[in-house]
């Protein structure tokens, strides 16, 4: 990762600390409307119904939390890959609030339902366990529990990363950070360190709470994601 890749964690880490009473990540009792329209409003491409399926399974950075319904992560990841010429269908499994012991237990559901075999699934857990405090052996138990039934089932997985807060003290960002890097080893999972790089140090880019990002940031969340994504699509060089 580059200098501005761990400022970003730097920074977003100092607004976790900050924040962490909130227990942020969770639902909204109501969605505030949109204010930014302009990441949503080109006309989505038609998808082919046999188009490979990404899903896209995390918590509230995932699901598009206080956005419209064109503006969350999946709806702009299938536009950043249609732009590219990949064409295929990113399914929202983001649940608001979700540490990644809910995550494992729904994510069988999840996969025995999808109308096909994903082709792809972006997982995106761990922050909700990181600001409730969450023992990290058991965020990584978790994962590696998910990772493992992807694997089990020949699913490709980009995993995307967090970062735990400096307040929760050294030694559980010692135990807590590398946890995103040294699974995505362990099961050859394609890794976007932290999820909020580039986006998190822009004001501009997040919204009032400066933990979510608005369209315009998840915009450049899903350009970024895209390419890990395409490497892995059926046909992929």
């Amino acid at each position: 990762m580059n200098k501005a890749g761990w400022r970003s964690f730097a920074i977003y880490g100092c607004v976790l600390a900050l924040c962490q009473p909130l227990a942020a990540c969770g639902p909204a009792e109501k969605a505030a409307p949109s204010t930014n329209d302009g990441a949503a409003s080109t006309k989505a491409a038609t998808i082919p119904a046999d188009a490979p399926l990404v899903i896209a399974f995390g918590d509230s950075l995932y699901a598009g939390y206080q956005l419209g319904p064109k503006e969350g992560l999946a709806p702009q990841l299938q536009a950043a890959l249609a732009a590219d010429g990949a064409v295929a269908r990113v399914q929202n499994a983001g649940v608001s609030g979700d540490t990644t012991a809910a995550g494992r237990q729904r994510l069988a559901f999840v996969l025995d339902n999808a109308r096909t075999k994903p082709a792809v699934v972006l997982l995106g857990l761990g922050g909700n366990d990181m600001l409730r405090g969450i023992d990290a052996a058991q965020t990584r138990a978790n994962l590696d529990a998910m990772l493992a039934e992807l694997h089990k089932r020949g699913i490709p997985v980009v995993l995307t990363g967090m970062v735990a807060a400096p307040n929760l003290g050294a030694d559980y960002a010692a135990k807590f950070n590398p946890i995103f890097p040294e699974l995505a080893a362990k099961y050859d999972a394609s890794l976007y360190p932290f999820i909020l790089d580039n986006v998190v140090t822009d004001k501009a880019l997040m919204l009032g709470d400066n933990i979510h990002p608005n369209a315009q940031g998840v915009k450049i969340i899903a350009e970024a994601l895209a390419p890990l994504v395409e490497e892995q699509l059926p046909g992929a060089d």
